[in-house]
């Protein structure tokens, strides 16, 4: 079956503070629809997954709660709750199949990265999802611990349609957040170009970002478009798209990006990814007392490490919302 962009994604994705933003900027501000989910009464806290890597990129494990700080809205507040280790993961992964994907073998290396993908789940410990999406999202595989129906996935077929990019990204983000894992995220398979989208990325990260989902993209590439860095420009269908907002959609959510053209390169993007996801530190605070958008920040005190984080969260009455 299609699953169609949800009116509160949208309702919420509207209302969104900023929606044009600096590349490299903090997320927006969204404001809190009817609807919006929030903080249940007597367990109100904020979690935030934290990933940290050096400044070679390696992961950094065994990091202490007395090595990070964490601001609200520029405060420093108090950690309530510090958790660390490899935990199960819930994950959906998110395959375009629009018509874009048809250009210089994309497909087939998006197919392979979802292959991949597959290999770096633990069957019977982790749940996983499969989805794909053109102009609207399809539920392909719902969430399972069984592995192998993954890897059973028959997905040949022609590319063609629209992409709907970020609005898949969105509605796969809030269907993650109600997986009860530790560990959640989305992973996107893509060349990475949008042409139907109603969300724009910074619409989408400040959804995912409230909701505490990293949003992870994987971009493929033909090699000879990616001859070593990043593409900081595509054009497409006569206009030009900035792959630097998705680079943003992904740091904004406390995820990452990778460009891949080649399998050995994909093997070693997706498995990268993995131990992100899987080897993150969750730190909790109580929501702040002021109604709406609270950017966060989290820092280490050690020198020379990167934080992935999501960009803040939605402080309001304690409910909870669909």
């Amino acid at each position: 079956m299609h699953l169609m962009v949800a009116p509160t994604i949208v309702a919420l994705a509207l209302a969104v503070a900023g929606a044009t933003l600096e590349a490299q900027g903090p997320p927006p501000a969204p404001i809190r629809p009817e609807g919006q989910a929030t903080f249940k009464s007597g367990v109100e806290a904020v979690t935030v997954s934290v990933a940290v890597r050096d400044e070679s990129g390696h992961v950094v494990r065994g990091l202490k709660k007395t090595d990070f700080e964490i601001y609200d809205s520029g405060v420093r507040r108090e950690m309530k709750d510090f958790y660390v280790g490899d935990a199960p993961v819930s994950l959906a992964v998110l395959l375009d199949i629009s018509g874009s994907m048809a250009v210089g073998g994309n497909m087939d290396r998006a197919r392979e990265a979802v292959a991949v993908a597959t290999m770096n789940l633990h069957a019977g410990r982790d749940e996983a999802a499969l989805f794909t999406f053109d102009s609207v999202l399809q539920e392909v595989v719902p969430f399972t611990s069984d592995v192998k129906r993954m890897q059973q996935v028959n997905l040949k077929g022609k590319p063609w349609g629209m992409t709907s990019l970020y609005d898949a990204v969105a509605q796969s983000a809030r269907l993650v957040a109600e997986r009860s894992n530790r560990h959640r995220a989305v992973l996107v398979i893509s060349d990475g170009i949008d042409t139907g989208s109603r969300l724009s990325a910074p619409q989408v990260s400040g959804i995912a970002s409230s909701i505490d989902v990293p949003v992870y993209l994987l971009r493929v590439v033909n090699p000879l478009d990616h001859p070593g860095g990043e593409l900081e420009v595509i054009e497409t269908d006569g206009r030009k798209v900035q792959a630097a907002t998705l680079a943003d959609l992904a740091r904004w959510t406390g995820g990452d990006m990778r460009v891949t053209s080649v399998p050995a390169h994909t093997s070693i993007a997706v498995q990268d990814l993995f131990e992100e996801i899987r080897y993150q530190y969750l730190i909790s605070i109580e929501p702040g007392a002021r109604p709406g958008w609270h950017p966060l920040e989290v820092r280490t005190k050690k020198k020379n490490l990167v934080v992935h984080s999501r960009g803040g969260y939605i402080a309001g009455p304690s409910r909870v919302g669909s």
